[in-house]
């Protein structure tokens, strides 16, 4: 198929993003931010109304940044929880003594943001509270529409969806953040899970029901173990404790256990699993709703393409680069997709020299984000390892002492590559390097040097190289 071409003017560009979750609506917001003109966004989300679902995650300040840019870090702050400037405070699982403590590197001074610890259902509020006020008109939002497949047809691309009523709608842009259980990624990339070796029961407790007692000055804590590890951290502003239990199991023991937020097992199977652990684990426990959730974390190959139909169909977040929680950055990468996704849209409506096309524009997104998402994907990886003290880093070791000082060695400063990012800072050296769009006016960001290597390959169809992670 030829590929799709700048149109005559921006306004009748339409754009679907399939999946209304954190990264859709994120990218939602960021192509309205980015592009004033254009009026045909639509979000097609698969549930059929918006509801509660999910439990906390974390968002770094390199995505608070951008959250503060697109106008909704005063309403995201305002139902953070409060880790009192510490990511994780890892404390020992018997005795809860503390082995490192990881700073959140939050910003100081005005205009800054800090690391927020949020209900998903909450910010998800936060952000369609704000495309609906500020946006309305530009930016519809359809539920009960569970995409299906797409199909080429030149400057469009045909959704199909499982909704009788409405079976299928038309974009020349289609941007699939419809999840780790993607649809439209499995059109042209097999779904392959694989057990990656560990189990999560996850749950939330008021955090009234354990402060009185509480022993330690932030509650961002994990306490560690070989082959367990055990994380809270606080949402809902201070008002919920956020419960995350990793086990190490072999996948015969697991039965029919499922990758689902639906998967559930009785709190008592949670005690006996963590029985003998220091006091304030057992309390927290108690607290926990009788049936916490229960679900096998599977991992997946690094995705080497992002782009299908000669740029017409974009994959983001979830969807794109699955990755393990136990770095906690999955949204975060999510948010910069979002970002980058509108400044790519930005700048292909503004583009009116003989080569441009969406084709090229939508390789530079990959290109910017195929590098750091890989590497976020290969180091969460690792830091499960960290956290249960497995892996070749700890080959040889016969003693939980003896692993202390490589968690400390592990642990300390292994974010800074991710929170100290400024991605509009890459991705303009990026579109310059690829010979893409005017920089002029564009003078006040300042391309910082790139620690991983990211935008400094040629724009290519198959992707760009991971860079060498270090441990």
């Amino acid at each position: 198929m030829p590929a799709a071409t700048l149109p005559a003017s921006p306004s009748p560009f339409t754009i679907a993003i399939i999946g209304g979750g954190l990264g859709g609506l994120t990218t939602a917001l960021s192509i309205a931010y980015h592009n004033p003109s254009l009026a045909n966004i639509t979000v097609y989300e698969q549930a059929p109304q918006y509801r509660e679902i999910g439990a906390g995650i974390g968002i770094g300040v390199n995505a608070a940044r951008i959250l503060n840019k697109l106008g909704v870090w005063a309403a995201a702050n305002a139902i953070s929880g409060e880790r009192n400037g510490v990511h994780r405070s890892c404390r020992r699982f018997d005795t809860g003594k503390e082995i490192v403590s990881v700073g959140a590197m939050d910003e100081g001074g005005e205009g800054g943001v800090r690391q927020l610890s949020v209900h998903r259902a909450e910010i998800l509020e936060v952000l369609y509270r704000e495309l609906r006020t500020r946006y309305k008109g530009r930016v519809r939002l359809e539920t009960d529409m569970r995409a299906t497949s797409v199909e080429d047809h030149g400057d469009q691309v045909t959704i199909h969806f499982a909704n009788p009523s409405r079976p299928t709608a038309a974009a020349n842009l289609v941007i699939a953040a419809d999840g780790i259980h993607s649809a439209i990624r499995s059109q042209f990339a097999p779904d392959k899970p694989r057990y990656s070796g560990r189990i999560a029961y996850r749950g939330l407790l008021p955090l009234s029901a354990i402060s009185a007692t509480w022993p330690y000055p932030t509650y961002a804590v994990s306490w560690l173990a070989r082959d367990k590890h055990f994380l809270v951290f606080p949402i809902s502003k201070n008002q919920t404790l956020n419960v995350v239990a990793f086990v190490t199991k072999p996948e015969a023991e697991l039965g029919d256990l499922k990758e689902s937020w639906t998967s559930s097992a009785p709190r008592e199977e949670l005690e006996r699993e963590y029985e003998g652990w220091e006091p304030t684990v057992g309390a927290v426990i108690s607290a926990m709703e009788a049936r916490p959730g229960k679900w096998r974390i599977n991992d997946r190959d690094l995705l080497e393409q992002w782009t299908y139909f000669d740029g017409k169909v974009v994959l983001a977040g979830d969807a794109a680069h699955a990755m393990l929680p136990h770095q906690g950055s999955g949204a975060g990468h999510a948010i910069e997709d979002a970002y980058i996704l509108g400044l790519t849209v930005r700048d292909f409506l503004a583009d009116t020299s003989f080569n441009a096309s969406l084709e090229r524009y939508t390789f530079l997104y990959q290109s910017v984000r195929l590098p750091r998402a890989q590497k976020a994907q290969i180091t969460s990886r690792h830091a499960g390892d960290v956290y249960e003290l497995q892996g070749k880093d700890f080959e040889g070791i016969t003693s939980y002492e003896e692993g202390l000082p490589i968690v400390r060695e592990k642990l300390n400063g292994r974010m800074k590559w991710v929170w100290g990012h400024h991605v509009e800072a890459e991705y303009v050296d990026a579109r310059e390097r690829a010979g893409l769009g005017a920089t002029k006016g564009r003078e006040d960001l300042r391309v910082v040097p790139n620690e991983n290597g990211v935008g400094n390959e040629k724009l290519e169809r198959a992707g760009v190289r991971v860079m060498e992670v270090e441990a």
